[in-house]
Formats: structure tokens, C-alpha cells, sequence
């Protein structure tokens, strides 16, 4: 396997077209190994964009991502999407699958499996197939299978959304302690009180653009950019005209 990933993680002149459309335009900002980032702005501001293209699924158009001055993605990180793709198999075989493909084989894998779908609460559920879990315990199970490969940084892109009040406290629960194990987080949320709870740091897009990246007691007291201070007030709609979320 690739070494860990080397912080700080920097995005420097980050723009993505997507269809002919600018999803992302020069985007500037820098995550070093401790933080909590809840990147927040109105559907289609580019958050699933950026979480995907920082991951590197998605190549930018122009600049770049670096982790510690190099281009290459490191492999010590994972992605948790809104919809997990659960296999068809049970919930604790989804997570030794995800360590065998990035090769922990044997005793390791079982235990590493067993240590994570226990941490997550669902150690009872371990045998049952993962597609029939409820979406909240599905939402767990893929936290729990990307915490397994012991990422330095998690993506978590909208952990929570369409989640019931109970079945979105466990989800903050989890990433709690993922962040206590000394993973770095970056999630985006359209539930400001999530964000409130669970970041260091808020970075702000508007169609696109970064407009502010402020900690997170700052940003929700006094916002910079007269863009977010709309948002955290409700005038700005929560869907703009970019397809791009």
C-alpha cells in the first residue's frame, strides 16, 4: 500500500468543468491533519464536487490538489457518499471485503472487521445482510467499513441527510469518535447545527466559488462574506441554478 497521506492537504486554483458547466471555480484552501471542515453553501454550490474531486475521483480542470506538495493520491484516506453501496453479502463481510481489496488478509482482517462494526454499534446486526439494514444503519456500516482501513482523512459527503433525529445522532456519535482516533474530517451538511457541533473550521461555497473559510465560531457569529451571512439568516435559497451540489 501507498504511505499515509501528508498534510497539509492543499487546493490551489481548483476549478472543475463538468458538461460545459464551471462546478468549481479556483478554489484555494488548505486541511492540515487535526481538522474538522464542514463545507456548507446551497445545493449546487459545488460541495459534492469538491469532496469528489479532493478525493480524486474527479480531475480538476485547471490546478491542483497536493498533499504535502505532491500530486499523488494517497491511499490512507476514504470517502463515506449519501447513498452507500452496501454488497450483497452481510454487514461484516462489506467490511472485510473493503480491507482484503486493500490487502489486510487473515486474523487482521477479522479482527479489524469485528473492531469496527462494534465501535459503530452494530455488532448485533453483523451477520445480517447489509442491503435489508435501515438507512441509518447503512449510513453506520459504510463509516464503519471506511474506518476499518484507518483513513488520516475522511470525506463524508451529507452523513446525515434524510435521517431521522435518533438514527442522525449515532451518525454524529460515529464521527465523533472517528475524529477522537486522530482522523481528519470533511463533511458537508445542510444541517447547520451538525455543523455547528462537529467543526473546527466552515468553508463556504457560493455557485461554485469559495467565498469564506472562517472557524466555525466566527463564521456562525460573524460571517465575512455577505453571501453566507444570507444563508445562516435563510434569504439564500438552499438550491441555486448549478446542477452541480
Amino acid at each position: 500500500m501507498a504511505s499515509a497521506p501528508r498534510f497539509p492537504l492543499v487546493a490551489r486554483g481548483l476549478t472543475v468543468r463538468l458538461g460545459g458547466h464551471v462546478a468549481l471555480e479556483r478554489i484555494d484552501f488548505t486541511l492540515d491533519g487535526h481538522s474538522r471542515i464542514a463545507v456548507l453553501g446551497a445545493n449546487g454550490a459545488g460541495k459534492s464536487v469538491l469532496l469528489r474531486t479532493l478525493h480524486g475521483l474527479i480531475v480538476p480542470t485547471e490546478g491542483e490538489v497536493l498533499w504535502a506538495g505532491s500530486r499523488a493520491r494517497p491511499t490512507d484516506q476514504a470517502m463515506v457518499f449519501q447513498r452507500p453501496v452496501m454488497l450483497r453479502r452481510s454487514a461484516l463481510a462489506n467490511i472485510e471485503y473493503a480491507l482484503a481489496v486493500n490487502g489486510v488478509q487473515g486474523e487482521e482482517r477479522s479482527r479489524r472487521a469485528r473492531e469496527a462494526i462494534d465501535r459503530v454499534g452494530l455488532a448485533a446486526l453483523a451477520g445480517r445482510a447489509a442491503r435489508v439494514l435501515s438507512g441509518g444503519e447503512q449510513q453506520r456500516l459504510a463509516l464503519a467499513r471506511a474506518w476499518s482501513l484507518r483513513p488520516r482523512v475522511i470525506f463524508l459527503d451529507e452523513p446525515t441527510a434524510s435521517l431521522d433525529p435518533a438514527a442522525a445522532g449515532e451518525i454524529e456519535r460515529v464521527i465523533g469518535e472517528i475524529h477522537a482516533s486522530g482522523t481528519a474530517i470533511v463533511i458537508t451538511t445542510h444541517h447547520l447545527g451538525l455543523a455547528r457541533r462537529v467543526a473546527d473550521e466552515i468553508v463556504f461555497l457560493h455557485q461554485g466559488r469559495l467565498t469564506e473559510q472562517s472557524p466555525a465560531d466566527r463564521f456562525f457569529t460573524v460571517p465575512r462574506s455577505p453571501e453566507a451571512a444570507r444563508f445562516l439568516q435563510g434569504e439564500l435559497p438552499w438550491t441555486t441554478t448549478s446542477p452541480a451540489s
